[in-house]
Protein backbone atom coordinates (compact mmCIF):
# COMPACT_ATOMS: atom_id res chain seq x y z
CA UNK A 1 0.00 0.00 0.00
CA UNK A 2 1.34 3.08 -0.99
CA UNK A 3 0.68 7.05 0.56
CA UNK A 4 1.06 6.44 3.72
CA UNK A 5 0.96 9.82 6.03
CA UNK A 6 3.80 11.54 8.06
CA UNK A 7 1.62 10.67 10.90
CA UNK A 8 1.41 6.77 9.76
CA UNK A 9 4.93 6.53 9.67
CA UNK A 10 5.66 8.41 13.02
CA UNK A 11 3.43 5.74 14.81
CA UNK A 12 5.54 3.03 13.11
CA UNK A 13 8.92 4.39 14.32
CA UNK A 14 7.44 5.01 17.65
CA UNK A 15 6.19 0.81 17.85
CA UNK A 16 9.71 0.47 17.01
CA UNK A 17 11.20 2.57 19.62
CA UNK A 18 9.45 1.55 22.41
CA UNK A 19 9.85 -2.28 22.24
CA UNK A 20 7.90 -4.67 23.98
CA UNK A 21 9.65 -7.41 26.02
CA UNK A 22 13.05 -8.34 24.92
CA UNK A 23 13.98 -6.01 21.48
CA UNK A 24 16.56 -7.66 19.10
CA UNK A 25 17.46 -5.49 16.71
CA UNK A 26 18.06 -6.45 12.76
CA UNK A 27 21.52 -7.13 12.23
CA UNK A 28 21.68 -5.21 8.98
CA UNK A 29 22.36 -1.75 11.13
CA UNK A 30 22.47 -0.22 8.28
CA UNK A 31 19.33 -0.64 6.96
CA UNK A 32 17.46 -2.30 9.81
CA UNK A 33 15.14 0.44 10.73
CA UNK A 34 14.25 1.27 7.24
CA UNK A 35 13.65 -2.58 6.35
CA UNK A 36 11.55 -2.80 9.75
CA UNK A 37 9.56 0.60 9.04
CA UNK A 38 9.06 -0.56 5.31
CA UNK A 39 8.09 -4.47 6.42
CA UNK A 40 5.55 -3.09 8.90
CA UNK A 41 3.72 -0.52 6.46
CA UNK A 42 3.95 -3.11 3.33
CA UNK A 43 6.04 -0.41 1.53
CA UNK A 44 9.68 -0.56 -0.42
CA UNK A 45 12.68 0.12 1.66
CA UNK A 46 13.57 3.10 -0.91
CA UNK A 47 9.67 4.55 -0.17
CA UNK A 48 10.39 4.25 4.19
CA UNK A 49 14.04 5.58 3.18
CA UNK A 50 13.30 8.68 1.46
CA UNK A 51 10.29 9.40 3.87
CA UNK A 52 13.22 8.63 6.61
CA UNK A 53 14.88 11.60 5.19
CA UNK A 54 11.95 13.59 4.83
CA UNK A 55 10.99 12.97 8.85
CA UNK A 56 14.89 14.16 9.72
CA UNK A 57 14.97 17.10 7.80
CA UNK A 58 11.55 17.82 9.45
CA UNK A 59 13.17 17.56 12.88
CA UNK A 60 10.96 14.66 13.98
CA UNK A 61 13.73 12.02 13.74
CA UNK A 62 17.88 11.55 14.30
CA UNK A 63 19.56 9.29 12.77
CA UNK A 64 21.72 7.35 15.51
CA UNK A 65 25.40 5.96 15.54
CA UNK A 66 24.19 2.94 12.44
CA UNK A 67 21.89 5.34 10.65
CA UNK A 68 18.57 3.90 12.68
CA UNK A 69 15.86 6.44 12.52
CA UNK A 70 15.50 7.65 16.33
CA UNK A 71 12.54 10.40 17.02
CA UNK A 72 13.49 13.29 18.82
CA UNK A 73 11.37 15.06 21.46
CA UNK A 74 9.23 16.99 18.95
CA UNK A 75 9.12 13.74 17.09
CA UNK A 76 8.25 11.29 20.22
CA UNK A 77 5.45 14.15 21.22
CA UNK A 78 3.87 14.29 18.12
CA UNK A 79 3.80 10.43 17.64
CA UNK A 80 2.19 9.77 20.74
CA UNK A 81 -0.25 12.58 19.71
CA UNK A 82 -1.06 10.60 16.87
CA UNK A 83 -1.07 7.29 18.60
CA UNK A 84 -3.53 8.72 21.23
CA UNK A 85 -5.78 9.88 18.93
CA UNK A 86 -5.94 6.71 16.75
CA UNK A 87 -6.64 4.32 19.70
CA UNK A 88 -9.25 6.64 20.91
CA UNK A 89 -11.22 7.13 17.49
CA UNK A 90 -10.90 3.29 16.94
CA UNK A 91 -12.97 3.09 20.24
CA UNK A 92 -15.50 5.52 19.12
CA UNK A 93 -15.99 3.29 15.79
CA UNK A 94 -16.20 0.07 17.78
CA UNK A 95 -18.42 1.35 20.97
CA UNK A 96 -20.54 4.01 18.93
CA UNK A 97 -20.79 3.08 14.84
CA UNK A 98 -21.09 -0.82 15.61
CA UNK A 99 -17.75 -1.71 13.39
CA UNK A 100 -15.98 -4.57 14.50
CA UNK A 101 -12.58 -4.29 15.99
CA UNK A 102 -10.32 -5.22 13.18
CA UNK A 103 -12.36 -2.79 10.80
CA UNK A 104 -12.44 -0.08 13.38
CA UNK A 105 -8.34 -0.21 12.99
CA UNK A 106 -8.05 0.32 9.21
CA UNK A 107 -11.01 2.58 9.44
CA UNK A 108 -8.67 4.86 11.88
CA UNK A 109 -6.09 5.54 9.34
CA UNK A 110 -8.23 6.64 6.93
CA UNK A 111 -10.01 9.65 9.50
CA UNK A 112 -6.76 10.21 11.55
CA UNK A 113 -6.45 13.90 9.73
CA UNK A 114 -10.21 14.40 10.11
CA UNK A 115 -10.63 15.36 13.63
CA UNK A 116 -8.38 17.90 15.65
CA UNK A 117 -6.60 17.40 18.73
CA UNK A 118 -9.74 19.17 20.64
CA UNK A 119 -12.10 16.87 18.74
CA UNK A 120 -10.56 13.91 19.99
CA UNK A 121 -10.17 15.39 23.60
CA UNK A 122 -14.28 15.79 23.69
CA UNK A 123 -14.88 12.00 22.02
CA UNK A 124 -11.77 10.73 24.64
CA UNK A 125 -14.39 12.55 27.25
CA UNK A 126 -17.65 11.08 25.96
CA UNK A 127 -16.22 7.55 25.43
CA UNK A 128 -15.73 7.76 29.63
CA UNK A 129 -11.80 7.91 29.23
CA UNK A 130 -11.07 4.34 28.14
CA UNK A 131 -8.00 3.20 29.18
CA UNK A 132 -7.18 0.94 25.85
CA UNK A 133 -8.15 0.73 22.37
CA UNK A 134 -10.25 -2.41 21.03
CA UNK A 135 -6.59 -4.27 20.24
CA UNK A 136 -5.93 -3.85 24.07
CA UNK A 137 -3.13 -1.42 23.35
CA UNK A 138 -3.18 1.23 26.26
CA UNK A 139 -4.72 5.08 25.12
CA UNK A 140 -2.23 6.99 27.21
CA UNK A 141 1.49 6.03 25.61
CA UNK A 142 3.20 6.60 28.86
CA UNK A 143 1.53 3.57 30.62
CA UNK A 144 1.79 1.66 27.06
CA UNK A 145 5.77 2.34 27.58
CA UNK A 146 5.60 1.33 31.03
CA UNK A 147 3.79 -2.15 30.57
CA UNK A 148 6.06 -3.28 27.73
CA UNK A 149 8.36 -4.30 30.52
CA UNK A 150 5.46 -6.78 31.81
CA UNK A 151 4.53 -8.49 28.27
CA UNK A 152 6.36 -10.70 25.43
CA UNK A 153 5.11 -12.07 22.05
CA UNK A 154 3.81 -15.36 22.55
CA UNK A 155 6.10 -16.96 20.32
CA UNK A 156 8.96 -15.80 22.80
CA UNK A 157 7.41 -17.97 26.17
CA UNK A 158 8.37 -21.27 27.26
CA UNK A 159 6.20 -24.23 26.48
CA UNK A 160 3.96 -24.95 29.04
CA UNK A 161 3.52 -21.67 30.98
CA UNK A 162 0.11 -20.13 30.90
CA UNK A 163 -0.64 -16.33 30.17
CA UNK A 164 -3.31 -13.74 29.29
CA UNK A 165 -3.62 -12.17 25.74
CA UNK A 166 -2.84 -8.33 26.76
CA UNK A 167 -2.10 -6.72 23.05
CA UNK A 168 -2.81 -8.01 19.12
CA UNK A 169 -0.45 -6.59 16.87
CA UNK A 170 -2.34 -3.60 14.56
CA UNK A 171 -0.06 -3.33 11.57
CA UNK A 172 -0.79 -6.07 9.50
CA UNK A 173 -4.74 -5.95 8.71
CA UNK A 174 -5.02 -9.54 7.12
CA UNK A 175 -3.29 -10.67 10.33
CA UNK A 176 -5.81 -8.86 12.89
CA UNK A 177 -8.72 -10.05 11.01
CA UNK A 178 -7.35 -13.87 11.46
CA UNK A 179 -6.79 -12.79 15.44
CA UNK A 180 -10.83 -12.00 16.03
CA UNK A 181 -11.60 -15.00 13.85
CA UNK A 182 -9.80 -17.41 15.44
CA UNK A 183 -10.39 -16.18 19.36
CA UNK A 184 -7.12 -14.70 19.89
CA UNK A 185 -8.50 -11.92 21.99
CA UNK A 186 -7.46 -9.69 24.75
CA UNK A 187 -8.07 -11.09 27.76
CA UNK A 188 -8.07 -14.40 26.82
CA UNK A 189 -5.73 -17.48 28.36
CA UNK A 190 -3.28 -19.04 26.36
CA UNK A 191 -0.77 -21.78 26.60
CA UNK A 192 2.07 -22.92 24.26
CA UNK A 193 1.86 -26.80 24.21
CA UNK A 194 3.99 -27.93 21.62
CA UNK A 195 6.74 -26.17 19.42
CA UNK A 196 7.15 -27.18 15.82
CA UNK A 197 9.86 -25.18 14.22
CA UNK A 198 10.18 -27.49 11.29
CA UNK A 199 7.01 -25.76 10.47
CA UNK A 200 7.35 -22.59 11.99
CA UNK A 201 4.17 -23.34 14.00
CA UNK A 202 3.28 -23.87 17.66
CA UNK A 203 0.34 -25.92 19.14
CA UNK A 204 -1.24 -23.97 21.74
CA UNK A 205 -4.18 -24.75 24.79
CA UNK A 206 -6.50 -21.53 23.60
CA UNK A 207 -8.71 -21.01 26.67
CA UNK A 208 -11.55 -23.64 27.29
CA UNK A 209 -11.80 -23.90 23.28
CA UNK A 210 -8.69 -26.96 23.05
CA UNK A 211 -5.62 -27.20 21.13
CA UNK A 212 -5.35 -25.32 17.68
CA UNK A 213 -2.34 -24.14 15.46
CA UNK A 214 -0.79 -21.09 15.66
CA UNK A 215 1.70 -19.81 13.04
CA UNK A 216 5.22 -18.28 14.07
CA UNK A 217 4.28 -14.60 12.53
CA UNK A 218 0.94 -14.98 14.38
CA UNK A 219 2.51 -16.01 17.72
CA UNK A 220 5.33 -13.07 17.48
CA UNK A 221 2.31 -10.33 16.99
CA UNK A 222 0.65 -11.56 19.91
CA UNK A 223 1.43 -9.69 23.17
CA UNK A 224 1.22 -11.70 26.66
CA UNK A 225 1.61 -11.06 30.27
CA UNK A 226 3.05 -14.20 31.59
CA UNK A 227 1.29 -15.92 34.97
Amino acid sequence: MAGHSVDEYLETIYFLAFPIGEYRPDPDSSTAIASRVAEMLGVSRASAGEMLKRLEADGLVERGEQKEAILTETGIERAERVVRKHRIIERLLTDFMGYTAGEAHVHADELGDTFSDDMVARIEVRLGNPERCPHGWPVDPKFEQAENKELAALADLETGREAEIVRLAEHDGALLHWFYDEGFTPGTRVVIRERQPAAAQFKVQLGDDGERAIGEKAASGLFVRPS
